[in-house]
Formats: C-alpha cells, structure tokens, sequence
C-alpha cells in the first residue's frame, strides 16, 4: 500500500479522498450533462431501477421519457422501450459493487490506521454478528415486499431502500462503523475492558430485533410462516460439510489453515451456509414443505445452475436438481481463499488481510442468513 506514496509522493488518504471525490465528481456531473445515457441507461438502470423493481415486488422496472413505471409480467418488460431494470444483480452491478467495496476497505484500514486497531483476531469475531444482522435486516425488506403486495407496508419508499441491496451494505456499514468507532472510545475511557464486547452487542442487538421483526410479522399475519425445520437443515448441514473440511484439512493439509486458524473454520462455515441455503431452497422447496417457488438472484449462482442444465442429464436434474454444483463451488473456493490468507499475508498488512478476511465472511454468510431466513418465514 506504501508504493503510491513512494513514487509519486502523495499520502495514501490523500489520494484515497481524490479517487472517492473525482469518481462521484464524474457520476453526478455524467447523469445531470447527460442524463438519458449516464443516468437513465446506466446508473438507473444497474443501481437504482433494480431496487425500485425489488421495493415494489414487480417483475422489473421500466424508465423511459424521464418517466418511471413498473413491469407487471415478463411480456411487459421484454416488449418495453427505454431502460428496464430487473430486481436482483447483473455482471455490471456485480463488479461495480466489488471495485465499491475494494475502495471502501482501503478507507476503513486507514480508519484503522489512525484508531490503531483491527489487527487482532477478536476484531473479526466481533464483526461476525453484523454478518448475520445484514442477512437479517435484508430478509425484513424481503418480508415488506410480501406485505406490500397486500396492500400494507412497514417501511415506504425511499426508506427501504436502505434495506435493499446494493444499499443494504452501506446502512450496515455505517451501524458498524459507528459501532466500532463508539466502541474504541468507550474502550480507551475506561468504560469496557475490550472494544469487542460493545461492538458484538451492537450487531447481535441488531440481529435480534431483525428476525424478533420476523417473528412478530409472523405470527400477527398470515402472510408469513415459520418452517423451524429449514434453519434445522441448513445450519446443521452447513456445520457437518463445514466440519469435514475443516477436520481433513488439518489433517491432510494443515498449510491451508495455517495461516487464518479458527478464522478458517469459520469462513468455511459461513460459505457452506449460503451453499447449502441455495440447494435446498431452489432445489428442495417443496420437500420441506415450503410455499411458493424460489429462484437465484446472484449471477455465480444463475451460471452454475444455468450450466448444470445443460451438462446433467435431464434425469439427474429431476431427481437431485442443479443448484447442487453451487455448494461445491462455495466449499472449494472457501477452502482456497483460506489458502491465500497465510501467515505471510498477516504479516505484511495485517489490517488490510483483517479486512479482506471479514469481507470474505460476508459475502457468504449475509446472503446465506437471507436465504435461510427467507426460507424459514416462507418469504
């Protein structure tokens, strides 16, 4: 991180601010120059048509003439003229929210540059419940949607937004942060013994009034369920794979955990709940007994069934489904991220790997606590 400054003599905060500032600078002066082409085709239609399309439950937004209306069938929104936005991500937005949240993280570790902290592991034990709170917090959006549907609404737009993704990321950011931030202060006054413990009860607070929202919607509606054999199944099937390739990498192959130690495990376990979330909610529905039918809304996960599709037999298919391939994929490329994280890596910029390593955890296990929360409340 220390070559920018090195050749050309400008701080890292400096140019971290410049980056952030010249990039918004060319969104915001691109939509108002040229709105049909910068806004309209481009950050309408991979950012905010997609929420607005996932707000309101339809099958897709559609923009045209400076105008917004929603797509009510498929037919609507193939034969529209203007941009039309579908809910869920794209292969644009997907790698415009990586290079997003790459630029985030060099932001957060020179925050933690200056708080020097973030360099233990209890900084990633105690960030993991805000992984749950997100995936929590994603499904009441989710559950707002169903009620919306019959003409009742916990959260109105624009306020949902904060809920619905890509947004729902900054909103748990920002609870975090100022968590952390929060936390460290109290720390250093002599209020708590370790930052951790404040910062943990902040995220398990927020994951307990998330699924307590859940809950209640549940039993005062009848537009939600509760299915306790789904979160039976997932995490304890995500627990046994987990334990399996936990266990036999260290026994077979210890250099894989060597560097992240336990963290490793818990990487491992966070991917497998995603996987397996997937296989038994797209594939597994109607066995456990659930409503409804689900369907992917990751682009990985639409590829990996859209290819076992075409590569299965068509009896295969019918007997074990597709989305089976997406829990191999999550298990192997957990295990070789754990790889990559060795002892070398901690050493050379611990608070940088700290933050890959908790970012890694949250892509798994946020849409992974979503998708098994979804599936529970029959959302």
């Amino acid at each position: 991180m220390s070559s920018v400054k090195e050749r050309f003599g400008i701080p890292l905060e400096t140019a971290w601010v410049a980056t952030v500032v010249s990039i918004a600078a060319a969104l915001v002066g691109g939509a108002l120059a040229f709105p049909r082409l910068v806004w309209d085709r481009f950050l309408w239609r991979y950012f905010w048509g997609p929420v607005i399309a996932d707000a309101n439950g339809a099958v897709c937004a559609i923009r045209a003439d400076g105008q917004t209306r929603m797509g009510a069938s498929t037919v609507d929104c193939s034969g529209a003229a203007g941009a039309v936005a579908e809910p869920g991500y794209t292969t644009v937005s997907t790698v415009s929210y990586a290079l997003v949240l790459l630029l985030l993280l060099f932001g957060v570790v020179f925050l933690l540059q200056r708080l020097d902290a973030g360099t233990d592991r209890g900084f990633f034990y105690a960030l993991f419940p805000f992984m749950l709170f997100g995936g929590a917090l994603r499904t009441v959006e989710d559950a707002n949607v169903e009620l919306l549907r019959e003409g009742v609404s916990l959260l109105p737009l624009p306020w949902t937004a904060l809920i619905i993704s890509p947004f729902i990321y900054f909103t748990v950011f920002a609870i975090a942060l100022t968590a952390f931030v929060g936390s460290i202060t109290a720390a250093r006054a002599g209020l708590v013994s370790r930052y951790e413990y404040p910062l943990a009860g902040v995220g398990t607070l927020g994951l307990i009034v998330s699924v307590g929202t859940l809950g209640w919607l549940a039993v005062t509606t009848e537009y939600l369920g509760f299915h306790p054999v789904v979160p039976t199944a997932i995490v304890g099937g995500a627990t046994v794979i987990a334990a399996i390739a936990w266990v036999g990498t260290q026994r077979f192959a210890p250099w894989i955990n060597a560097g992240t130690g336990f963290m490793g495990a818990v990487i491992i376990w966070g991917h497998t709940v995603d996987g397996v979330a997937n296989v038994l909610s797209l594939d597994w529905a109607g066995a456990l007994g659930l409503p409804g039918e689900y369907i992917p809304k990751h682009v990985v996960n639409r590829l990996v069934i859209s290819v076992t599709e075409t590569v299965q037999p068509a009896a295969v298919s019918a007997a074990i489904g597709t989305a089976w391939p997406f829990l191999l994929v999550k298990v192997v490329a957990a295990l070789f991220v754990v790889w990559v994280f060795d002892e070398t890596v901690f050493e050379d910029d611990p608070r940088f790997t700290m933050m890959l390593v908790v970012t890694v955890l949250a892509v798994g296990l946020g849409p992974g606590t979503r998708d098994m929360l979804r599936a529970t409340f029959g959302i």
